[in-house]
């Protein structure tokens, strides 16, 4: 059923990320008028506030993390925002929320962030208070369970009251620009694709860095871990991207369809092949930072880096190793893939002299949208001792090649999308599930090994086991 919500309840509405992003998000769209003018928004959370009192709280999130250039009308952005307080483990309060949120025939989207113990209880509310008919959406943010267990049991719970085609699931790396740009640079120019293939592929590596700590996630982070917090959501989505089938159209189906392919296509990891680590004290920036027990007030085997090597092992990808790297309190922030052809069959200068390096194409997603394609160029000059050949970069920034267009935060696009009902960036139970799968098999095989976090110091990157798990193959890590 097709329907765009004239009406949207965020759960965890005095939250960090409403603060961060959501609210920011929905005023940067209600400022270039693409939501409707008679969208209402309605907030809920155990916080004791009336209208006024979460409209001034809106206001401060505003104030503090939305530029002041795309805070266009944002008295009226205000006028549309009212709350209702809820003990979501309560029956109690739920039918106080319908009220608030009025009608719902003409549509109502449901953006749900909470603990994974609160899905259930939150569900169950919501049937009992009538939010759950034809014309309701929902949409969950991560986490959603900590194992496949746990995500079955949320979905479960999820699918007792609304159909797959009405739950959306957020990956907010999904609605990044240059994620999008991948499908585009993949499938809408042609020199690519078939190219994009193992018997011209050497390795693929996806790297991302954060120079940040704990901060305030202490409790959930050491509960999840790295593997859990990046790697299963975040970075098997950009292997997916990398690794998909062309679909036969960009819509929800088809796109999806490629990508649970892929992570049904996974190797199980094998001993040998990751590589765990937990930072200590060091400096980021020049300036001095704490361990993670330090920051965490006691010892723990939580993982805050973790390096994978992994293989899809499908027609395409057969051999070619995608090498997974992620982690706290790195050298710098970034998110990359970077994609490393294999060297040409035969060198016609080799007699001259020259040396020659392999084709990268480098996908940067933050904090620069960039593409990089590093091809060989002849030196210029006489060549009377030989001819001398160099890596030059074809660089095409974003930001740069398209400064007409407003760079937006990625949940702009999703929360719009959640609005008007396209699922085409939202990941699907079966994609969940299949990342599940694979991860828990990595974490019993470190169960199995007993393995323990390497210890790093922060504003490196790693273990320099995870350099070893590289460099054995012959690769070295993109700095």
């Amino acid at each position: 059923m097709s329907f765009t919500a004239d009406r949207l309840l965020l759960f965890g509405a005095t939250g960090d990320l409403s603060q961060r992003m959501l609210l920011p998000s929905l005023c940067a769209l209600h400022a270039d008028e693409l939501i409707d003018p008679g969208l209402k928004i309605i907030g809920t959370a155990r916080s004791d506030l009336d209208d006024a009192g979460f409209r001034q709280f809106a206001r401060e999130a505003l104030e503090k993390y939305l530029p002041a250039n795309r805070r266009g009308g944002m008295a009226s952005f205000l006028n549309r925002l009212s709350y209702q307080p809820l003990d979501a483990t309560t029956l109690e309060g739920y039918e106080e929320l319908a009220r608030k949120v009025g009608p719902t025939d003409k549509g109502l989207a449901i953006f749900l962030s909470t603990a994974p113990s609160l899905f259930e209880p939150t569900i169950k509310g919501l049937q009992h208070a009538g939010l759950d008919g034809e014309t309701v959406r929902m949409c969950l943010e991560k986490p959603l369970g900590i194992d496949l267990a746990s995500s079955c049991e949320i979905n479960d719970a999820v699918a007792g009251a609304y159909p797959e085609d009405r739950i959306f699931r957020i990956d907010h790396y999904l609605g990044k620009e240059t994620v999008q740009n991948l499908l585009a640079l993949r499938f809408a120019n042609i020199m690519f694709e078939p190219l994009w293939n193992a018997a011209h592929i050497d390795h693929v590596q996806i790297t991302v860095g954060e120079t940040v700590g704990l901060e305030s996630r202490v409790a959930y982070y050491d509960d999840s871990g790295a593997l859990r917090d990046m790697v299963q959501n975040h970075m098997l989505q950009l292997l997916a991207l990398v690794a998909m089938e062309p679909p036969g159209q960009f819509d929800a189906t088809a796109v999806r369809d490629e990508k649970v392919k892929v992570l049904r296509s996974l190797r199980k990891v094998e001993t040998g092949e990751t590589v765990t680590g937990q930072y200590r004290a060091g400096a980021i920036g020049g300036q001095a930072v704490p361990g993670y027990d330090e920051e965490l007030g006691q010892e723990s085997d939580t993982e805050t880096f973790v390096a994978i090597k992994a293989h899809v092992d499908n027609w395409r990808w057969k051999g070619v190793p995608f090498y997974l790297r992620t982690g706290k309190r790195l050298p710098r922030r970034v998110t990359e893939i970077i994609v490393h052809f294999r060297c040409v069959p035969h060198s016609i200068f080799a007699g001259k002299g020259a040396t020659m390096q392999p084709n990268k194409l480098v996908i940067g997603i933050q904090p620069e949208e960039n593409i990089t394609l590093s091809l060989m160029s002849k030196v210029p000059g006489l060549d009377r001792e030989g001819i001398r050949l160099r890596q030059v970069p074809l660089n095409i920034a974003l930001p740069d090649a398209f400064s007409g267009t407003v760079r937006r935060i990625a949940y702009e696009r999703l929360l719009l999308d959640l609005i008007e009902g396209d699922q085409t960036l939202f990941v699907r139970r079966d994609e969940v599930e299949a990342q599940w799968e694979w991860i828990d098999a990595i974490r019993m095989l470190w169960a199995d090994d007993d393995l323990k976090p390497k210890t790093y110091t922060a504003g490196s990157w790693g273990p320099s086991a995870a350099i070893a798990l590289a460099e054995r193959d012959g690769v070295s890590w993109h700095e």
